[in-house]
């Protein structure tokens, strides 16, 4: 195994991401509510480059007692990534597909030493 240098933990913000290459892979390293997580930037709907595209919080329906839709709502605690090709998401902290839990990005080991983030492939 070896740990890929990804960069200082400080030009990390909250939700914010770098995505590095290794030969030819892509790995997306993400920040979420002070944890590191690391995907392949492979969506595995078609290939897309998942990695990059957009962070936002889960979207609910909001339906009330006689199962109508009352609206939506963010989900707060349950950010994802959006595959930019087709619109696929993924929980951040999971990897997983909200709608289909065996779908799911292929993760990577993230270390922080001494303030320096690594991916371990």
């Amino acid at each position: 195994m070896t740990d890929i240098f990804v960069g200082n933990e400080d030009e990390f913000k909250d939700r914010g991401r770098k995505v590095i290459a290794h030969g030819d892979l892509e790995i997306g390293v993400f920040r979420l509510d002070g944890g590191f997580y690391a995907y392949e930037n492979r969506c595995p709907h078609q290939g897309g480059p998942v990695c990059q595209g957009r962070v936002l919080n889960r979207v609910m329906e909001v339906l009330g007692e006689d199962k109508t839709s009352q609206g939506l709502k963010w989900a707060e605690e349950d950010v994802h990534i959006v595959c930019p090709w087709h619109g696929f998401e993924f929980n951040i902290k999971t990897g997983r597909h909200p709608g289909a839990k065996g779908v799911r990005l292929r993760p990577y080991d993230v270390k922080v030493k001494d303030g320096e983030v690594y991916v371990v492939v």
